[in-house]
């Protein structure tokens, strides 16, 4: 079952890579390019998202979400209700700024390592810097407030 599921991953990793390298999507001067509404505005990428939903949707609506179970078997989580706080809002306007600066984000750069260009490994050096500064700290510090109101409710039901 083990050597189905890293199959399985490696082949939708593959499909991925190849569909954003056939797109366009991992070349930062087109991703640059369609961020730039105010400049010379490069539309391609809409359409290559556009295409994707097409493609993505039926498959999702009529396979996907009626079934309870993976096609490997595996339970099928619940996504979570969203919740616009600060934490969405920053994490969405860090993401967009670097985004924006170099025209690259996770999924492309990871596309991009096989070029071995300095700026993709700088890159992917610092996600990975910023995703653990963020599970070794600075998680910790934006989840103790909420733990502490919890804490307080509870105290007061217990007292």
């Amino acid at each position: 079952m083990i050597a189905m599921k890293l199959l399985t991953s490696l082949f939708a990793g593959l499909l991925f890579g190849l569909g954003m390298a056939i797109s366009g999507m991992v070349d930062p001067a087109r991703v640059t390019g369609f961020l730039d509404l105010a400049g010379a505005w490069d539309p391609s990428l809409a359409f290559v998202m556009g295409g994707a939903l097409l493609v993505f949707m039926p498959g999702y609506f009529l396979l996907v979400k009626p079934r309870r179970q993976s096609v490997l078997g595996e339970p099928i989580a619940a996504v979570p209700a969203p919740r616009l706080d600060r934490r969405l809002i920053g994490g969405a306007a860090l993401f967009g700024i670097g985004w924006g600066l170099v025209g690259i984000c996770p999924g492309p750069a990871l596309s991009l390592i096989s070029s071995g260009q300095p700026m993709i490994m700088l890159f992917i050096a610092a996600m990975v810097a910023g995703i653990l500064l963020f599970d070794r700290g600075l998680a910790r510090v934006l989840t103790k407030a909420p733990a502490r109101e919890k804490d307080k409710v509870r105290q007061s039901h217990t007292a």
